[in-house]
């Protein structure tokens, strides 16, 4: 079996379920950058595929950066006079500022109030807030919660732990017929996020499940790595075997039910972003395609100058362009299993096209060969019983020849790529088709 009949066994709803499923598992994880949730976040993936684990310790120069201290919590509370948990950690994860140092004090309401954080737009929300790099602590809240705050003194407590440690990351790596890759990389440093964390490592983890019941001619590396510094990390640690990725995607935000959108690579006109054009433009659903910019998630690590690798963003909603993004309201509410299943359906799709996409040779290219002693062509009144389409046949015959691969025909000729690759196999049997030795 390979990637294109494993496209027609697949159940949707099913898949949905079980992604929504895998990232409601996930949800109560405080994650960050490193730490103690990072690696039970790779527990958790462990679960459906074997991944290799590397900690990288703190300290530790990648291009222009350092490896920071690692960060844990245990417990963070802001506590009433009467002893009263008014924020609460155990409640919710984003109520702590993400690497906030740790603090136990007593203070009055007007010295806690530069610590914390809300949107008043969103009065019934939390805020996500990080504060990797700069030693500080904060509180996430409603501003509902906090305009409800009266004049008091608080207990202020973080009980956590900045100090040297690792930074760990997992991969899974799956061998094909040949060595250049498919990168699949997707950050898993978020806290309870459901759309912007837990959309992207689900549909990974499937993927890479999917991948490994059916051959494969490239082979394939998953990445689940803390976001930004994960992938400077990363791209330090394999700076020699990166001339083997041919194509990669970065996956986020892809549960919830805006249209699907792709940011191209910094090439532009990679075969991965024509790949990701022609499957969502066949679709028939609205979709977005974007060019790059070197903001975003890691694909613009990936992208740049240095390494210029052909590796585009796939997502639905772009991050920053939902109210939820980076607030509570991002929950498992937020994403839907059938956002999610048709998300991993178009990223198998992606996957089929690259893996089928080759450049064959027209063996009896001096005008058209006579289809119809092969079984290829309509033997009566207009209606073909072959289940071929005559046009692709066609089309296919006219430019396989040796320069345009089996993509470069679907675009020219505007049939879907699965219908070049049938007609193809059709030629292939009936030895009109060889594939190209280049």
């Amino acid at each position: 079996m390979n990637i294109t009949d494993l496209k027609t066994v697949l159940d949707p709803q099913a898949i949905g379920e079980d992604l929504h499923r895998f990232a409601t598992t996930l949800y109560p994880i405080c994650r960050s950058i490193t730490g103690d949730g990072f690696r039970e976040t790779l527990r958790q993936i462990e679960q459906f595929i074997p991944l290799k684990r590397y900690e990288v310790p703190t300290g530790t120069q990648v291009f222009d950066w350092t490896v920071p201290r690692e960060w844990n919590i245990r417990d963070a509370y802001v506590k009433n006079s009467k002893g009263e948990r008014v924020i609460d950690f155990k409640q919710h994860n984003l109520h702590v500022v993400n690497y906030s140092v740790p603090v136990h004090e007593t203070m009055s309401l007007e010295a806690l109030k530069p610590h914390l954080f809300s949107l008043p737009e969103h009065p019934d929300w939390i805020p996500y807030r990080t504060s990797y790099y700069k030693d500080t602590w904060g509180f996430c809240l409603t501003h509902q919660q906090l305009l409800d705050l009266p004049e008091d003194q608080y207990e202020v407590c973080i009980d956590s732990t900045l100090d040297a440690g690792n930074l760990t990351y997992g991969e899974y790596y799956l061998p094909g017929e040949v060595e250049d890759e498919v990168l699949v990389s997707c950050h898993a440093c978020h806290p309870s996020l459901a759309n912007d964390n837990l959309s992207g490592i689900a549909i990974a983890v499937y993927l890479a499940k999917a991948l490994s019941e059916v051959a494969r001619r490239y082979s394939y590396r998953f990445i689940f790595i803390p976001a930004t510094i994960g992938s400077i990390t990363w791209l330090s640690q394999n700076e020699d075997q990166v001339h083997r990725i041919k194509h990669g995607l970065v996956l986020s935000c892809l549960g919830d039910p805006g249209k699907s959108t792709y940011k191209k690579s910094r090439q532009g006109n990679a075969e991965v972003d024509r790949a990701v054009t022609h499957v969502l433009s066949h679709s028939e659903q609205d979709h977005n395609i974007i060019d790059f910019l070197p903001y975003g998630y890691d694909e613009r690590q990936f992208c740049s100058p240095g390494f210029n690798l052909p590796v585009g963003c796939f997502m639905r909603s772009p991050n920053s362009k939902f109210p939820e993004y980076h607030t509570s309201a991002d929950n498992l509410d937020f994403i839907q299993s059938e956002c999610l299943a048709d998300s991993f359906v178009k990223c198998l799709g992606v996957l089929s096209v690259l893996e089928h996409n080759k450049i064959y040779v027209n063996q009896n290219p001096k005008c058209e060969p006579q289809l119809g002693k092969r079984g290829l062509y309509r033997s009566i009144g207009g209606s073909s019983g072959t289940g071929l389409n005559e046009l692709a046949l066609l089309w296919t015959l006219n430019l396989s020849d040796g320069q345009h691969s089996l993509l470069d025909i679907a675009e020219r000729s505007g049939f879907k790529f699965d219908v070049i690759k049938q007609v193809a196999d059709a030629l292939i049997e009936t030895h009109l088709l060889k594939e190209s030795a280049n």
